[in-house]
């Protein structure tokens, strides 16, 4: 089994998406705002938001990386998920977020991010990320763009237009990868 490491930030703990999350994580997925932006827009039954919180965690096994549970450390409460993914058919490493709707407009996405992209860079060395954000959601083109995403590509994504932003690591890790 492969150990999903816990990430911490100044306001936030970026942990492993377990059992304990499911009824916050289930909310989450029925909330027609929280899911409109994601896959094909509609809410999820606790059913299918299993399969969800099941997916995310066999992504960590097959990939070597994941979506983490983002629970604010001040009270532990769980806020969303932030992480990397690259299920099959995806172009590439993409990092994504979602927080419940009472915790958006806090930074916690922005800060979240900030580490897995760390996490990406120094623990996995990925040459690029990528976020796939589907037209409209200014929200988080903005996020993207705070994380110093470059729109690199406009695509027809999963039956929906989407941007395309790129991530890449800082210079100095760029250049001892190549060194």
């Amino acid at each position: 089994m492969f150990d999903i490491p816990t990430l911490h930030t100044k306001r936030l703990r970026l942990t492993a998406l377990t059992e304990c999350h499911f009824d916050d994580y289930a909310s989450m997925l029925a909330d027609v705002e929280s899911t409109r932006w994601v896959g094909d827009g509609l809410p999820l039954d606790r059913m299918n938001a299993w399969r969800s919180l099941a997916m995310l965690a066999g992504h960590w096994q097959l990939r070597g990386f994941g979506m983490w549970a983002v629970e604010r450390l001040s009270d532990n409460a769980f806020l969303g998920r932030v992480g990397l993914m690259r299920p099959e058919g995806w172009p590439d490493m993409e990092l994504g977020w979602m927080l419940k709707p009472e915790h958006r407009h806090h930074g916690y996405a922005t800060e979240a991010s900030e580490a897995a992209l760390d996490y990406a860079w120094r623990k996995l060395r990925a040459q690029r990320v990528i976020s796939l954000v589907r037209n409209g959601n200014e929200s988080s083109d903005c996020v993207a763009q705070r994380l110093g995403g470059e729109r690199v590509d406009e695509i027809d994504f999963m039956g929906a237009a989407t941007h395309v932003f790129a991530y890449y690591p800082p210079l100095r890790q760029r250049l001892s990868a190549v060194g």
